[in-house]
């Protein structure tokens, strides 16, 4: 542990910025989940998702706060700047969904048959879950990388587009778990291999820069992380031609949503997110490739 020679808690920590942005982060995590809890209730898988998010984001923030306040986390074998610049970045994507999709799915104008007491519970939790979004996005934004700035990698546009990968391909994921056929064709199969390679590679990109042992390895881990990228790039471009002609060509699939087909069961709707994704992806692994030529960065600050 570092020995400052100074007060051994860092008020700065919370008087800063970006600590008054985590204490919001803590405060507004806290008061979602709990107006969830007390009143306003979720079920199903969604509301689960919903609820994960802000305990999981409430406890990783309290953990941030509490090591910067008393300076602990530099006991931590982790390459500090790029955990909670990943982190960071990673809650901004989780709440935003969440923020979507709990009132989507919970929040209604009347009150039968819930009940107005708890109508205006889902509501204010709603209004506590976009506030939630709104502070962990201002902390990304108060540590992104400057230009000419040396700072660790995921505070880059090319280490927060890393963790927008990974989450963009979770959604796939979600979508080709969700009879989405896509074993019926090879072609199909080879774009999720495209997908779960890219994925795999991302997150170890990610642990590698977080937990500060890019400088161990044998080989120069900034070029490689390029040349992946540009790997990256061509497997998903295979993967945009691919999967949209074996599950919307006429000859393979259907272009049009079968008319039988259940709301939220049916292969084509998975087929449809998966085709959106794929190409959002494509387009991130391109600005990352576009980006990663700008950057230098350090992995352990």
């Amino acid at each position: 542990m570092e020995s400052t020679g100074g007060p051994y808690l860092n008020v700065a920590a919370v008087t800063s910025p970006v600590g008054i942005a985590r204490l919001l982060q803590m405060t507004f995590g806290c008061a979602t989940f709990s107006l969830v809890a007390h009143q306003g209730g979720f079920s199903a898988a969604y509301g689960t998702f919903c609820m994960f998010v802000w305990t999981f984001c409430f406890a990783v923030t309290v953990f941030i706060i509490a090591c910067e306040f008393t300076r602990l986390h530099s006991c931590l074998s982790l390459s500090w700047g790029n955990f909670t610049a990943a982190f960071a970045m990673l809650a901004t994507l989780m709440s935003v969904t969440a923020a979507v999709i709990y009132p989507l799915y919970f929040v209604q104008a009347g009150c039968y048959p819930i009940g107005c007491q708890v109508r205006d519970f889902r509501i204010a939790a709603s209004v506590f879950a976009g506030l939630l979004f709104l502070a962990y996005a201002a902390e990304v934004f108060l540590t992104r990388a400057k230009p000419g700035q040396v700072t660790s990698y995921m505070a880059t546009v090319s280490g927060l587009l890393k963790i927008v990968q990974a989450f963009v391909a979770c959604i796939i994921f979600g979508a080709l778990v969700n009879d989405s056929q896509y074993g019926k064709y090879v072609a199909t199969q080879w774009c999720v291999a495209v997908y779960s390679f890219c994925f795999v590679v991302t997150v170890v990109v990610v642990a590698f820069s977080v937990t500060g042992k890019t400088a161990l390895l044998w080989f120069p881990f900034e070029r490689s992380v390029v040349i992946y990228t540009f790997g990256a790039v061509l497997l998903y471009a295979s993967a945009a031609v691919i999967w949209p002609v074996f599950c919307f060509d006429s000859k393979y699939g259907s272009p049009r949503r079968p008319g039988l087909c259940a709301k939220g069961k049916c292969p084509w709707d998975s087929q449809l997110v998966i085709a959106i994704f794929t190409y959002v992806n494509l387009l991130l692994y391109v600005l990352d490739l576009a980006y990663s030529q700008r950057i230098r960065f350090v992995s352990h600050i």
